[in-house]
């Protein structure tokens, strides 16, 4: 069944804020169009964490590019502010880094997508943007 995934960019304008999202990456490392994010069991312990601890995901595409189409390779948005002084990001950084900030699960990365950075896509959420993008395409 077809499913609609929103490209974190589209979801930091939605918020109206910065968003945090995790990439996975296939190790040992292989070609991108062997990955199978399905069978990566990296990702399932991490979302089975998220799901255990109420941390709110959905899956997410990359950072939209009308140049280049990306596959979705697993990403997800996670919907917790990213705000230092909260328990449930402080919550978040602790299972996904160790105290000097590196990552503790090999193959993830927890990344941050500035609200700034987002809007220098704001022109993708004019209607009839991506159809007629797909027109061209």
């Amino acid at each position: 069944m077809p499913r609609h995934i929103e490209h974190i960019d589209a979801i930091a304008r939605q918020k109206r804020r910065a968003v945090l999202y995790l990439e996975f990456h296939p190790k040992p490392f292989k070609q991108w169009r062997d990955y199978e994010f399905e069978q990566d069991p990296t990702r399932a312990l991490v979302l089975a964490w998220f799901d255990g601890n109420g941390v709110p995901w959905v899956e997410c595409g990359p950072f939209a590019n009308p140049n280049f189409m990306a596959p979705y390779l697993g990403q997800v948005y996670i919907d917790v502010p990213y705000d230092d002084s909260l328990p449930a990001y402080r919550a978040l950084c602790d299972y996904l880094e160790h105290p000097d900030g590196s990552i503790r699960h090999e193959g993830v990365r927890f990344l941050v997508m500035p609200l700034d950075h987002a809007m220098e896509n704001a022109a993708h959420d004019e209607p009839g943007f991506w159809e007629r993008w797909a027109e061209g395409f």
